[in-house]
């Protein structure tokens, strides 16, 4: 009998194994051919080679192309491009940031890995339906960002060509020249934008998979569970966050360095003492900053999220150990009644309301109002939740950057920095004291 277990037992785990091996019809079907019609799949050699020729075109040969070639000196005061240099080095900066950290996750992970697919086999099915569906909202969520941006920009594109402000018949003809350069721009626009939010979907989505992990993880507060089961997932929750802080950090930070230069250099020139700024002028400008901007919100609001959820498990590990300890004191009171095993607290807020009233989508998931259901609670010693809770008030998850967790906490000492350094700019340039 324990042979037949035993076989058993090792053919789950090789079904479960096999699920996480890479084939052509999985999971990641459609992303893999999203990445390939965009030209960022470095899965064989010549897809390589066509990606870094797409990127080298598209990513600075164009942008240069346009600033130095393209430029319109002689143009009226509509047609003008005084901050075009600025809108071409921010994206085009974060843009190669972005690419090369892209080709170096799918170069040295692989997608499924670097996905964490490879390790949904040991997940729920809560957790793996969860994450897949996901999966399929990322690039719905990516056009959702890059398309309001491309039409803002094919406006402006078609109306500053249209209106004959290039006069360079670099083809023989003025109206294919301008056609061939306009598709060109919009095309390089395109090309950065979606490697820009590329990189911050998938972390948004990275992210999101610890999310379901920590809402599936909070459960086990809720049923009678082992110490060491419960530290054992905590382990595992604290390697898997470390392993996204580690790939992305560099990302991280270059980004905010990147992002926060090009927003005080676009604030310098349109503050000068003779800038015209219309949106004629730095409409394009403004688009760029949003693009930038929209970017790093998504990471720094996701990375916020994760350290959020990962650190309410502090709380509600607080309100399981009172609940239980509540439980077995009055269980073992002479006056007052035993509890029977699978006893449940009353559901009240903090004010005593009913759950009817509760604050709804207003609280968190993890860390709410709610008291803990009580189940069995004599199984395990109060020494040891006190332990487990010690655990957890020493040692909190989430993302970090060099050892710098992303909480509010750090949002707002960013925040105050850079507004800081705003007040000191606008005091230089247009005499704000």
């Amino acid at each position: 009998m324990e042979e037949n277990n035993n076989r058993e037992s090792l053919i789950n785990r090789n079904n479960k194994l096999s699920r996480s091996q890479s084939h052509a019809y999985d999971e990641l079907k459609s992303f893999r051919s999203y990445l390939r019609w965009m030209c960022v799949d470095q899965s064989s050699m010549a897809t390589a080679c066509l990606s870094w020729t797409m990127f080298v075109l598209f990513g600075l040969v164009v942008p240069a192309t346009s600033h130095f070639v393209l430029a319109c000196s002689s143009c009226d005061s509509r047609h003008g491009r005084p901050y075009d240099s600025v809108v071409q080095l921010s994206l085009s900066s974060v843009a190669t940031l972005s690419f090369v950290c892209l080709s170096r996750f799918v170069r040295k992970y692989g997608l499924r890995r670097f996905l964490f697919f490879d390790k949904l086999w040991d997940e729920s099915e809560t957790v793996r339906r969860g994450y897949t569906n996901q999966l399929n909202r990322s690039l719905k969520l990516l056009l959702i960002f890059v398309i309001p941006c491309f039409v803002a920009e094919c406006a402006y594109k078609i109306w500053w060509y249209a209106s004959g402000a290039s006069q360079i018949p670099f083809l023989g003809n003025v109206v294919l020249s301008d056609t061939v350069a306009c598709i060109m721009e919009l095309c390089s626009w395109l090309y950065r934008t979606i490697v820009i939010f590329l990189v911050c979907v998938l972390f948004h989505l990275i992210c999101h998979l610890q999310i379901l992990r920590l809402q599936d993880f909070a459960r086990v507060f809720q049923v009678d569970s082992d110490v060491g089961s419960v530290l054992s997932e905590h382990f595992r929750i604290r390697r898997h966050l470390r392993i996204i802080s580690h790939r992305y950090r560099r990302f991280v930070l270059c980004s905010l360095i990147l992002i926060t230069g090009s927003q005080f250099a676009s604030l310098l020139i349109t503050t000068k003492a003779h800038a015209v700024v219309d949106i004629y002028r730095a409409g394009e400008l403004a688009l760029c900053s949003i693009t930038l901007v929209t970017g790093l919100l998504i990471i720094l609001r996701t990375a916020t999220k994760i350290t959020h959820k990962a650190q309410a498990v502090t709380s509600l590990a607080a309100k399981w150990h009172i609940c239980a300890t509540l439980d077995t004191f009055d269980s073992t009171e002479g006056e007052t009644p035993r509890h029977d095993s699978g006893q449940v607290f009353p559901v009240v807020g903090t004010d005593g309301e009913s759950d009817g009233d509760g604050a709804g989508d207003e609280e968190d998931e993890l860390d709410n109002s709610k008291l803990i259901p009580a189940y069995a609670y004599s199984t395990i010693s109060f020494q040891k939740r006190q332990a487990l809770v010690t655990y957890f008030e020493n040692n909190r998850a989430g993302i970090t950057v060099y050892g710098f967790t992303l909480d509010r906490s750090t949002l707002h000492s960013i925040f105050g920095f850079e507004l800081a350094l705003v007040l000191w700019l606008l005091g230089k340039t247009i005499g704000i004291s």
